[in-house]
This record gives C-alpha cells, structure tokens and sequence, in this order.
C-alpha cells in the first residue's frame, strides 16, 4: 500500500498544511507511520539538523555526545537545540549547527551513535519530520501545519518489511547529500545488489528500507556527473522492481515510475504550481474545483524542477 504526495508552490507559504492534508487523505494507505519533507526559507549560516533521540532520559548525554562529534569535524551549535515535549520515549530533535569541514566525514562520525541519537535530515533548507501515526498525529506533535516553504514531500506507511519505527519510516535523507529527501511506494528487487555496491562505494545506510536506497542512488548518480533529470530517467531501467516515487532538493522535486507502471501517481499543475498524489482523492484536498488531473499510467519521469531557488528567499 503507502501513500505519497508532493506539494509546490509559487512562493513560500502553508506548505506543511497542504502536506498534512494531502497525506491525511491517504491515512487508509498506511497509519503505521507518517513523515513529511519540507523545505522552508534557507539559513544564512550553517545547516539544519533533523534527528531522532531513542531514549527521551538520556537526551542531555546524547546531545553532548553529538556536540563533541561536531566539534571535532570543526562544527558547533549555532543556537540551543530544541525538542518535542511529547510523552514517548523517542523524542525529535531541532539542531542548527556550523559548517562541517567535510560534511560527509562529519555525517559518518555522527551515524556512529546513531542507535542513540539518529540523524533523520540535513540541510540548509531541508527538515525531515517522521513518526509513528497517521498524518494528523504527527502533524500535532510536531506542528507540522505551521511549517512554512516552498515545497514537500509526504508519506503514509504500511510497514511490510522493514520494522514500524520513525527512524525507518520515510521521507529519507540522501546522506551525506545536504537538502535531498525521497518518498517511494512500491518494492526495489534487487536492493541487497544495489545496496553491496554502494556501501563498497562508501555510502552508509541507516535502515533496512529499500525506500533509503533510491535516495542514495540518485545522489551518487549526479556527484557522478549525471543531472537529475538524467538520473531519473536512468533509475527506470537501472533499478529492478515496481515503484514511484519522489525526489526533491532545494531547487524542486522529480518523480519517475518503473517500467511495468504498477504503482500510481496523479498530478495537478495549476499557476506554477503542484500536487501530486498517489490518489486522486488526495490531490482534490487541495484542488477542489474543474481541474486537469494527469494519470501517469505508463514508464514515467517528471524531468521539470518547478522550483526557482531564488523563490527561496521570499
């Protein structure tokens, strides 16, 4: 099952609201776990750091640990984190850190306490929120509706193979690749094949969600040279099983479908803007008037990036 959505608009606004809504229409989907990628006004100085504490009572510990990781690799914190006040024991934590040195040296140092403290999204634009429940659950949480930007991804998951936790849940961060989030519904046959060759490359993964993978796949594609509409285009054929899923970075999102086609996906772009659903329903959340709703029922890729960065600064 699963359920994704993505959401652009012409200028910063109620992303996050838009989001919830769109994923919310989806809950039948999947209420394991809901997460969300959004992209708000970019941060002068610095990156944005999303992660997710396993043990709410040793949190102080855990971010000390993190500051003395960050430290080492020439880092600090910009201001205090902060962190929801929710009664579970996990706990998602708000960071702004300095420049890393090397920010995929520094991503690898602090994935080492990872089963305490999991780095879910870095960015300077990019924050992953993601937990157990259904959208408006996390919504509430995390004051998801609140967020500002440009444009998001959401998910809805039925957990099948993989464990229900929110650090397996989607949307997934590309690390070490700042800004990047996915969101996938479908299955990736030939993930162990892909995954081996990666993790030989250098890459580390965090789960055992295929959906990580895609994520990861696409960003080495690109350091390799290959832009994004390239890249998607080749994931169709590179890339063995049914899926479709959706990529974004600070300039906007893609999507492409495998070649058999299985996996829905609608759209509806209006005035320089867009959301796209794995319903029809979903999009009618946010579109409820006469409009064209794009089917995409055979091998596809969106290869238009619908967000200017300068929109960023609004």
């Amino acid at each position: 099952m699963c359920g994704i959505a993505g959401r652009i608009l012409s200028a910063s606004g109620n992303v996050g609201a838009d989001l919830v809504d769109l994923m919310e229409a989806q809950r039948h989907r999947g209420a394991d776990s809901t997460g969300f990628a959004v992209y708000g006004p970019p941060v002068d100085e610095g990156y944005i750091v999303r992660a997710m504490g396993l043990d709410r009572d040793a949190l102080s510990a855990d971010l000390e640990s993190f500051l003395e990781i960050a430290r080492e690799h020439g880092s600090d914190f910009l201001a205090d984190p902060t962190w929801d006040n929710a009664s579970t024991k996990h706990v998602s934590v708000r960071m702004r850190i300095k420049d890393p040195k090397d920010l995929g040296a520094f991503t690898r140092a602090a994935d080492t306490i990872s089963a305490r403290l999991a780095v879910q999204s870095v960015g300077r634009s990019l924050e992953i929120i993601k937990d157990l429940g259904g959208a408006e659950d996390v919504s509430q949480k995390h004051n998801v509706r609140d967020m500002k930007g440009t444009h998001g991804l959401g998910h809805a998951r039925l957990a099948t193979e993989s464990d229900v936790s929110p650090t397996a849940s989607h949307p997934f961060w590309a690390r070490p690749f700042a800004d990047v989030a996915i969101v996938h519904n479908g299955q990736i046959t030939d993930y162990f094949t892909w995954r081996d060759k990666l993790e030989r490359a250098g890459y580390r993964f965090m789960t055992g969600n295929d959906s990580e993978l895609i994520a990861v796949w696409i960003s080495d594609q690109m350091s390799k040279g290959l832009t994004k509409e390239q890249a998607l285009k080749k994931s169709i054929t590179s890339i063995d099983g049914v899926f479709t899923y959706l990529i974004s970075d600070t300039e906007g999102m893609g999507f492409a479908k495998d070649k058999f086609a299985m996996k829905p996906l609608v759209t509806v772009e209006r005035n320089g803007e867009l959301a796209a659903a794995t319903e029809e329903q979903a999009v009618r959340k946010i579109y409820q008037g006469e409009v064209d709703i794009i089917n995409y029922d055979g091998p596809s890729m969106m290869n238009s990036w619908l967000v200017d960065p300068v929109r960023q600064a609004a």
